[in-house]
């Protein structure tokens, strides 16, 4: 598979999904149309069940189909890669089916910590990190540098962007447009962290085995 063509249809696609749902959030907000009121539940990145979960879901699932592929090839870190396989594949369903949700309402927590949810997100995240620390220094340095950026990118918008949110939530509530427009790019990010490690999980596999 061409990497450079595979990262180029993703980018496109996230255009696209990314491109619409922000068109309908302002269209939406300027006008009750009966068009645009059809059309934001299919197109915004802040609702479930639609074609932007369906594009983020797909996008992990990827990815741990990937991961799989590599760790089926038995290397040293073949465990390892099993793990990151069912982590993926849990982030897969976690999109389509809000799994997260429930590890929220366990804390009394206001402002920034609207939603509490990102106190054990934020526990289970440095578990794996420590976990996976001498993994991540094993890999190659294209690879690793890779998959850092795109976790990096991943994790700014499926945790760090839930502290403005939920503080703008509780402030302000959610059906409102700065609501949207923050919603809609902590949902962008995640979509371009999973592309880029789809990419470099892509690239990786296609390495000769170490």
């Amino acid at each position: 598979m061409d990497v450079l063509a595979l990262r180029r249809r993703l980018f496109a696609g996230i255009a696209i999904v990314s491109g619409l749902g922000l068109v309908a959030e302002v269209w939406h907000a300027r006008s009750d149309d009966a068009v645009i009121e059809a059309l934001l539940p299919k197109l915004s990145l802040s609702f479930e069940a639609n074609v932007p979960t369906w594009f983020s879901s797909s996008l992990l699932l990827g990815c741990a189909l990937v991961a799989g592929a590599i760790a089926a090839r038995r290397s040293a870190w073949h465990r390892h890669w099993w793990g990151i396989t069912a982590v993926l594949t849990w982030m897969s369903l976690d999109e389509a089916a809000e799994l997260h949700e429930h590890l929220g309402g366990h804390f009394e927590t206001s402002g920034l910590l609207f939603y509490d949810w990102v106190i054990p997100a934020a526990a289970i995240l440095t578990v794996l990190g420590v976990a996976y620390l001498r993994f991540v220094r094993a890999l190659a340095p294209h690879t690793r540098n890779r998959l850092l950026v795109a976790a990096a990118i991943y994790i700014t918008g499926a945790l760090l962007m839930e502290l403005p949110l939920g503080w703008w939530a509780e402030h302000h509530g959610s059906e409102n447009l700065a609501y949207a427009l923050i919603d809609w790019a902590e949902e962008t990010l995640e979509m371009i962290g999973a592309s880029l490690a789809l990419v470099a999980l892509v690239a990786h596999r296609q390495e000769p085995q170490r």
